[in-house]
């Protein structure tokens, strides 16, 4: 299969799963805390990378393990739980379209920091993306308050995380196998996410109905939506470039959408038009 083909078809895939992802953080918000839920996110998709990829973690160059494990921290562990706090005052859609900042913070951080080549378009899509985030994050604080202002800002966090970390994979680690990477990321993160569960107390609540049935959703979005969406993002961001990879973000928002109405969410016009607004600035920064 040609390489275009390819791309487009890893993209459509990440969008389906990554687009039902804030719906599952939703549902295990409902007997977890969120930094529980980040934790077993991160156990869950460790313990499948690990057992489908450990024989990988001897292809990692030596030298190349502290961008693995800042990778890992980046690219998975910070933003599992800030997605976590942030949709505990932030409805799933609201989550899905602040996640589409990514590319464009992809774009800044790679233009300023990693050196990548940049076009006006690019940066008139940055600052569009930008006022579309204002109107979404400034209208939810309108509605609930401060703390819906200061619950965002951690969503926005959460995609510079993801930016910083599409720029390492594209400019340090494009010589090893998607897989490899995903399975150095959890070598790393794995620990520490047991360790966090342990000192929280979720060993000696699992057996409670509301948390064994909130962990089976955060099983699936541990193995789906980190496990296997990872070794997918990193072998699309090796055929591609970051700012495709991360155009995901584009087709995201339509799939949270569907899952959110069949939740019974509503958005108001003024976030409809802060998501338009975003959508549009990220259509505009993946233009050449």
């Amino acid at each position: 299969m040609k390489p275009t083909n390819t791309k487009w078809i890893f993209l459509f895939i990440l969008a389906l799963i990554w687009g039902s992802s804030f719906i599952l953080i939703l549902k295990g918000l409902d007997g977890l805390t969120p930094i529980q839920l980040g934790a077993l996110r991160i156990a869950f998709a460790g313990v499948f990378t690990l057992l489908i990829g450990f024989r990988k973690l001897s292809q990692i160059p030596r030298n190349q393990w502290k961008i693995i494990a800042l990778t890992g921290l980046l690219g998975n562990f910070f933003p599992a739980f800030l997605f976590a706090m942030g949709e505990t005052k932030i409805n799933s859609s609201v989550s899905a379209v602040l996640n589409s900042l990514t590319p464009l913070n992809t774009l800044m951080l790679g233009l300023l920091v990693f050196g990548f080549h940049y076009h006006k378009r690019q940066i008139l899509g940055v600052f569009v993306g930008f006022l579309g985030s204002c109107l979404l994050v400034f209208c939810g604080n309108a509605e609930h308050g401060e703390s819906n202002y200061s619950y965002a800002i951690l969503l926005v966090v959460a995609t510079m995380c993801y930016g910083t970390n599409v720029n390492l994979v594209k400019k340090y680690l494009s010589n090893l196998n998607p897989l490899t990477i995903a399975a150095g990321n959890f070598a790393v993160m794995i620990v520490p996410a047991f360790l966090i569960l342990g000192f929280t107390g979720f060993f000696d609540i699992i057996h409670q109905a509301e948390v064994s049935k909130a962990a089976v959703y955060v099983m699936i979005l541990g193995v789906m939506g980190t496990g296997v969406s990872n070794i997918l993002f990193y072998r699309l961001i090796q055929i591609s470039s970051p700012v495709f990879a991360t155009s995901v973000t584009y087709l995201i928002p339509i799939v949270a959408f569907f899952w959110g109405f069949l939740n019974d969410e509503r958005l108001t016009m003024v976030q409809i038009l802060g998501g338009l607004v975003i959508l549009a600035g990220v259509y505009l920064s993946s233009k050449k």
